[in-house]
């Protein structure tokens, strides 16, 4: 009677590892890849700024005139311009860069 019970005990074990692992597999290959296409997309909203070409979810493209900390308004046609929630943008199509400006050196100082 004794070396029946010692050996049950082993076997519960093995199913509370194969649930362990089954989590562990679910986590690498369903929720964190989820977590890091909602910071890429947090990301992109963030950096949307006037002049860039954006879709938004409703696939409705548009250029970006001008942007607040919750809404984006979006010029769709000449003169017509709508405002959007920035969780509403999909994706930036064409993104304008800022110039880049030289510095201007004096030339009397550049002497010196």
């Amino acid at each position: 009677m004794y070396l029946a019970q010692e050996s049950g005990g082993a076997g519960g074990f093995l199913p509370i590892m194969m649930i362990v692992l089954l989590f562990g597999v679910m986590y690498f290959m369903m929720i964190r890849p989820q977590q890091k296409r909602r910071k890429e997309a947090e990301q992109m909203q963030s950096s949307i700024g006037p002049g860039d070409e954006v879709v938004t979810i409703g696939g409705l493209y548009g250029t970006v005139t001008s942007v607040d900390q919750e809404t984006v308004m979006l010029e769709v046609a000449p003169g017509v311009q709508t405002r959007y929630a920035r969780p509403a943008i999909a994706r930036v199509v064409t993104q304008t860069t800022p110039e880049r400006v030289e510095p201007v050196v004096d030339e009397a100082e550049a002497k010196d």
